[in-house]
């Protein structure tokens, strides 16, 4: 006989399976099947299974079915292992002033990306695809007031709307946003949006006016614009500073960075425990050829040090060596210090937490347990291989409910931002949008397996198809895209869902040349001797250049094309030959060229 709860409340984690739910209630694991199986569902007894089951089968049994949420699953988790994460121990007297954390944020184009850039004074906007940040690094710059110097920790945020996710996770991370306003444009839509975000966080908000040495700019009207919305500038009688600069000619930079110090002195009060052991965010992560699994983290209390034990997310290792901003070796970092981590088993997600254990073996065991807990969950999303261009077919013809997609891209941040955009999407009730899989890196045949297995299409973000699983995609017939500006995603996907993608052009793939030597030429710049390994190579065809399987740069074009000593117009597989890429130098032994052009498709 089952027992019949009277509304109990039975507490479940994600993705968990009947014989969890049924050692809950002191149940026969095998009736619970057959209770699924009267409901018209055939579920296994140790598959994991979606929320929507557990609270349908908790409601035949008469059971209230709560799914314990991630942070409460990791709180017991870290209680099992007397841990206390995020409390800074010592009591009063053990904290000390700490630097204030900052976010940067606006419209896109308004000079975010340029702020920071004037602020560090490295230029990081040359290599930006669409003009939007892809990355997300962490930086730290000083500055003397009233003749003390004072640090300031910055966490680079992307800023178009498509990055909500990502923004709105660097507000929760930091003490102050700089909202960044350009004087010409004023407010604009992501202007207002990452007000609210920085509201929703609850921090207090400086704000850079921009531009201000374009035409048609106006200070003025920026002030009065954001009074409408809470913000009213010291000058009105208000709490907020204003700032103009101009990020473009480093006009008052020193002066943003003075309000921020004078907003955190009035408004906060940050102090942290440098003695305990450290704890934290990995604000970014990915595959380096050298280093292996690396992560941007920033300390939020206690000091991190070479030779710690940590875990981050269901990543874990000791700490091997660290790198400041600056890319030199440091032994320590205290908190609100960012720096890069090496010595991790893999690649630990954007926005994950850390903490310093003793032992290696208790970081293995939280490690594995978030990892089982993360599988377990990503297997009850898993369902129904289909194109984006077959989609609107199948819809109409009832063959699927589900679009599975399989995300993989060359940062963890990138990848977050771009599973939280796509699953925000509003595309009614006709279509449900799935995220199998993403992960950070190269896409592998076992991508390919798994998007075989499930009907998914897979989305390559500023990556490459490595090995054989190109080949394996064109056997399977696996839709796999690439790109290298999230909004382009977003937008190919909702136009797919919402049966409006029509395709004019498709990108065919030429051929791709292995770069086994490099010739320095005054004259011609760097050029590169090459083995044709597949199709061939013509001249004055578009070309993208790839590292380890990620794109390094976009849009170039084979320029000059040799063979010995004679020009040729194009070379064949298994044929060597020398490559000229224009003004383009930044090439390496190992690199891959490929070739490819745009060519007209059939509107379907």
């Amino acid at each position: 006989m089952l027992p019949r709860g009277k509304g109990e409340i039975v507490r479940l984690s994600r993705g968990a399976s009947l014989t969890d739910f049924a050692e809950k209630i002191n149940a026969n694991p095998a009736s619970l099947v057959q209770v699924m199986f009267n409901l018209g569902e055939m579920v296994t007894a140790t598959q994991s299974v979606p929320d929507e089951t557990l609270h349908l089968l908790g409601e035949e049994m008469n059971y209230a079915v709560q799914i314990v949420s991630p942070e409460e699953e990791d709180r017991a988790l870290l209680e099992s292992f007397d841990i206390e994460f995020g409390e800074d121990e010592g009591g009063e007297q053990a904290l000390v002033p700490r630097p204030p954390v900052v976010t940067v944020m606006g419209h896109v184009d308004h000079g975010k990306t340029r702020l920071l850039d004037a602020i560090r004074k490295t230029n990081v906007i040359e290599g930006e695809a669409g003009g939007i940040t892809q990355h997300i690094g962490a930086y730290q710059a000083s500055t003397e007031v009233n003749g003390q110097e004072r640090k300031i920790t910055f966490i680079d945020t992307p800023g178009h709307e498509a990055f909500t996710a990502m923004r709105a996770r660097g507000a929760k991370s930091t003490d102050i946003a700089i909202l960044v306003v350009a004087a010409n444009d004023g407010v604009m839509p992501q202007t207002i949006e990452a007000l609210n975000h920085a509201k929703a966080a609850e921090v207090p908000i400086v704000v850079a006016v921009n531009k201000i040495d374009v035409e048609g700019a106006d200070p003025t009207k920026v002030r009065g614009q954001l009074t409408e919305y809470g913000l009213v500038a010291e000058e009105y009688g208000g709490e907020t500073m204003f700032v103009d600069i101009s990020a473009k000619q480093g006009e008052n930079i020193e002066g943003v960075l003075e309000a921020v110090v004078l907003t955190a002195d009035a408004a906060l009060d940050l102090r942290a425990n440098p003695e305990q052991q450290a704890q934290g965010l990995a604000i970014e992560a990915h595959l380096d050829r050298g280093r292996g699994a690396v992560a941007t983290v920033l300390v939020q209390r206690g000091t991190l040090r070479v030779g710690d034990t940590m875990v981050v997310g269901d990543a874990h290792g000791r700490v091997r060596a660290m790198l400041d901003d600056k890319g030199e070796h440091i032994k320590e970092a205290g908190p609100a210090t960012p720096v890069l981590v090496m010595g991790l088993t893999n690649v630990p997600g954007a926005g994950d937490n850390f903490l310093v254990v003793e032992e290696d073996r208790t970081a293995r065991q939280i490690a594995d347990r978030r990892a089982t807990r993360e599988r377990n969950a990503s297997f009850a999303k898993r369902t129904r291989r289909v194109s984006l261009e077959d989609l609107d077919k199948a819809l109409k013809a009832g063959q699927v409910q589900n679009l599975n997609l399989i995300i993989k891209g060359d940062a963890s941040g990138s990848v977050e931002a771009l599973e939280s955009s796509l699953l925000q999407l509003d595309v009614g009730e006709e279509v449900d949008l799935r995220i199998l899989h993403r992960g950070v890196g190269a896409v592998t045949e076992t991508d390919i397996d798994l998007a075989t297995g499930s009907d998914a299409i897979v989305i390559g973000f500023n990556v490459r198809a490595e090995g054989r699983a190109t080949q394996l995609a064109d056997r399977e017939g696996v839709d796999v895209r690439y790109y290298s500006v999230i909004y382009q995603v977003i937008e190919e996907i909702e136009a797919a869902l919402k049966g409006m993608l029509k395709p004019e052009y498709e990108e065919i793939e030429l051929g791709t040349a292995e770069i086994r030597e490099i010739f320095r030429s005054s004259k011609l710049g760097n050029i590169a001797g090459v083995l044709i390994r597949s199709g061939e190579v013509k001249r004055n065809t578009k070309a993208r250049l790839l590292r380890d399987g990620k794109v390094i740069s976009e849009n170039l074009n084979i320029e000059g094309l040799r063979r010995f000593k004679d020009d040729v117009t194009e070379i064949r597989e298994g044929f060597e030959g020398g490559i000229n890429l224009g003004k383009y130098n930044d090439i390496k032994v190992d690199d891959v060229i490929a070739t490819y052009e745009m060519r007209e498709k059939p509107r379907v």
